[in-house]
């Protein structure tokens, strides 16, 4: 059965700015999305803010296996109701990947508990990031080589404030010193959480083949388990931890 992957993306910066709209003339999800559309076991589908609901509606959440989410200047935006719609999805199962400045959407925030922030720069010439695989034979990174280079990347650095992951699989270096960890996992109930750090609007980072494979094989990794649905409460049984028709022939 196909996983249905939903690429939620602001688009506004492209319908504002030339600059970014010379990059990604049609929107990054849309890179994003022709690039993951080739695999026939994923069905794809794009969302924006603009759209109805903010793109997050019953129907969409209710028919999403896992959400990639980009976000940078509008996350207020985005209504708390659906997030915390969002929220439930993702702790019953869905697997969420934020990617770049989603860092700060209000989901990823909710999910982490802390405030996310972190140091940034966008050089002149841009930096140029290095990104090192520190966890060899993670499904995320299979395929990947023991480091890939971005040429053109804005600068995220340390203290990044999030809690402590469950695993680091990437962390990258730049140009000007700086060190930061580029991909993270945790997991909150049932649903799988990866963060990946490039992809700045105003540089070609979705269209690079090292990027695209991580990012497929995080949408893999985070897939809802069948039946891995957190339950229901339910009050105690009567017999404890004994099964109570145990407990009844055992008089």
């Amino acid at each position: 059965m196909a996983i249905r992957v939903t690429i939620w993306h602001e688009f506004r910066h492209e319908k504002k700015h030339e600059h970014v709209r010379a990059v990604y003339p049609n929107g990054m999800h849309t890179v994003l999305g022709e690039a993951l559309g080739k695999d026939p076991n994923l069905r794809v589908r794009l969302t924006t803010l603009d759209d109805p609901q903010h793109g997050l509606s019953d129907e969409i959440l209710d028919n999403t296996d896992v959400f990639l989410w980009w976000g940078h200047g509008h996350h207020g935006e985005v209504e708390d109701e659906r997030v915390t719609e969002l929220q439930k999805r993702i702790c019953n199962g869905v697997g969420l990947i934020v990617l770049h400045s989603g860092h700060h959407s209000k989901i990823f925030k909710r999910m982490m508990g802390t405030t996310a922030n972190l140091k940034w720069r966008v050089g002149t010439p841009p930096d140029r990031e290095v990104l090192w695989v520190t966890k060899p034979g993670h499904p995320i990174t299979a395929g990947i080589d023991d480091h890939f280079v971005l040429a053109q990347e804005e600068m995220y650095g340390e203290y990044f404030d999030v809690p402590e992951p469950m695993e680091t699989i990437l962390i990258s270096s730049f140009t000007g010193g700086e060190v930061f960890r580029s991909g993270m996992t945790w997991t909150r109930g049932a649903g799988k959480i990866f963060y990946f750090r490039p992809g700045h609007e105003t540089f070609r980072t979705l269209y690079d083949a090292n990027y695209q494979r991580v990012v497929q094989n995080a949408i893999y990794w985070a897939a809802p388990v069948a039946g891995g649905k957190v339950p229901a409460a339910a009050p105690h049984s009567k017999a404890g931890w004994i099964d109570e028709r145990l407990a009844a022939a055992a008089k």
